[in-house]
């Protein structure tokens, strides 16, 4: 009975699976791209940034996990909790460690059917699409930035020069602020910054969406409880 309430759980919990398991592909994929721009500082420099960003959410995952599961030694030892943690701090050899976050989800594929796992995912759309979009958002934000700078690098009137520019020009066109003060001058870039907007329009779109949904939505109903007969024969 407690070994299929588990079961059923971690069904319920496939959407915050996939998000933690897709951010861990992020991260192993930023592992990489750090020692192919290794030999330019200022790419490199978005990517360290993101990581250290994925960072506290990792540690949250840690601390979620390790607080909510019984034995708590059971998942420390046997289900990898150490390498949760160890790769949720700021050890640069550890990062590797956040390849056994992807190993849970390719085991509930296993264990559930990837078609069972979609159908769990699709279920609970309303709940997923904060995780989704969220993710997104790194995604863009990440791509976006290294995209603006190789494309802004060869220009000498660029005033996107370096990391900090160009996460900043990025996270702004995201939200669809954008103060200004900082455009791409270059066509290549200019091309990056219609992508990033229209995702912004489309992720903060549906951000908006989904609290407007939270929290203005009117409170579920509890179903009444089916009648018995003994209730028929109860005198109104």
């Amino acid at each position: 009975m407690a070994k299929q309430e588990a079961h059923t759980t971690e069904l319920k919990n496939i959407g915050y699976e996939m998000f933690i398991g897709a951010l861990s592909i992020l991260s192993i994929v930023n592992i990489v791209l750090s020692f192919v721009y290794r030999d330019n500082p200022t790419l490199q420099t978005v990517v360290e940034f993101m990581n250290f960003v994925f960072m506290p959410i990792f540690l949250a995952d840690f601390c979620y996990r390790f607080f909510t599961t019984t034995p708590k030694s059971r998942y420390f030892f046997r289900q990898f909790g150490w390498a949760d943690l160890l790769s949720s701090l700021p050890l640069p050899n550890a990062k590797i460690l956040r390849l056994f976050r992807l190993w849970r989800v390719i085991r509930l594929s296993r264990r559930f059917g990837v078609r069972n796992l979609v159908h769990q995912f699709l279920a609970d759309r309303a709940g997923n699409a904060l995780l989704t979009v969220v993710f997104l958002v790194f995604c863009v934000w990440e791509f976006g930035a290294l995209g603006v700078l190789i494309a802004e690098s060869r220009s000498p009137n660029a005033n996107i020069t370096n990391a900090n520019d160009a996460l900043w020009w990025d996270f702004v066109t995201i939200t669809t602020v954008g103060y200004g003060d900082r455009y791409p001058v270059t066509t290549a870039g200019r091309i990056v910054g219609i992508f990033v907007m229209i995702a912004g329009v489309g992720l903060f779109g549906t951000l908006s969406g989904f609290l407007a949904n939270t929290f203005l939505s009117p409170p579920k109903k509890e179903k009444a409880p089916p009648a018995t007969a003994a209730d028929a024969n109860t005198p109104k």
